[in-house]
């Protein structure tokens, strides 16, 4: 993609920021989609409003597609570097959570293409298959569209994102509606917290397993978890609840539970649950990604943030 330095009045200025945060939901909900990160798609953000000061403005046709093909070939760049890091994470990856009580789509038409567990599973893509299958899938572009986002051919997107939806549907299993996942969480927090194991295992599939996200935080389960046993009793860990209050919030367009300690939020856990029950826990406890979700909560609350020129130790985490 050229990009070209344009002379701007204070006028242009104002209309390129005016189109700008149009479109910024958008734009972050496909670099957040693609990387799993909200700290790295808000750079991808920021880099692509550094690049649309410096284009001519006055010659591109349709400002949503510059902006669009500019964050997704970014957002792969990133995906590419960011795959390698991943491979010395200490333990499990999990993606950041991130609020959407206040944008639950995150701009997007399908909200159902943020939930974590899909997320995770994305991860197993490459960036240009995971990317492709977002533009169709999370914001319905034509493959004519995501051909020219990703200057490949419209045969080659079609295989791509055909690829990527077989491989998709062989992990993924018929998720809840919204109030009985809402209930089955909450029900999970109220067993785990009393210690009621016959309750917990109750709600757990048989072959459910439970990651952790510490990042090589001392006691951090480094390994899945596997099993509806090991797993209740690995959730009951009485000092993860000691002192602990639980919030429930809106993550990823679905519920989650943050819990906090002497007022400070020390871990993150979500579920992904068909009607067999519980298959798969996802604990964050990374100060890093906690952080990141309660930043999230500000994100569009804040101003646009553009710019010219230039823990505690826990149970799923034993201490």
């Amino acid at each position: 993609m050229r990009v070209e330095p344009s002379p701007t009045t204070p006028d242009d200025l104002e209309d390129a920021v005016a189109v700008f945060v149009h479109h910024r939901g958008r734009l972050f909900g496909i670099a957040y989609r693609v990387l799993g990160s909200t700290v790295e798609a808000e750079d991808v953000v920021q880099e692509v409003w550094l690049r649309w000061q410096k284009t001519d403005r006055s010659v591109v046709l349709s400002p949503a597609a510059f902006l669009s093909s500019a964050t997704t070939r970014l957002a792969i760049n990133v995906a590419q570097s960011a795959r390698l890091r991943r491979e010395t994470y200490i333990g499990p990856w999990l993606p950041e959570p991130v609020d959407t009580s206040a944008d639950p789509a995150l701009g997007a038409e399908r909200a159902e293409a943020v939930e974590m567990a899909l997320l995770l599973v994305l991860e197993r893509l490459t960036p240009v298959e995971r990317a492709a299958y977002v533009l169709r899938e999370a914001f319905d572009y034509a493959y004519a569209e995501i051909a020219d986002m990703l200057d490949v051919s419209l045969t080659n997107v079609r295989k791509i994102v055909s690829r990527a939806r077989r491989h998709l549907l062989d992990e993924r299993r018929e998720s809840l509606d919204a109030a009985e996942h809402r209930r089955l969480l909450d029900t999970f927090v109220s067993a785990a917290r009393t210690g009621d194991m016959a309750s917990l295992e109750a709600l757990l599939a048989p072959d459910v397993v439970s990651l952790s996200d510490g990042n090589g935080m001392r006691g951090c389960a480094r390994v899945p978890v596997v099993g509806r046993a090991r797993v209740a009793r690995l959730s009951a860990y009485g000092r993860l609840w000691q002192g602990a209050v639980s919030e429930l919030v809106d993550a990823n367009g679905s519920s989650g539970v943050l819990l906090h300690r002497d007022g400070r939020a020390v871990a993150f856990v979500t579920a992904a649950a068909s009607r067999h029950g519980i298959h798969q826990m996802l604990w964050v406890f990374a100060p890093s990604k906690i952080a990141a979700f309660l930043g999230s909560r500000s994100r569009f609350a804040a101003a646009p943030g553009l710019t010219q020129g230039g823990g505690s130790r826990t149970a799923v985490c034993r201490g």
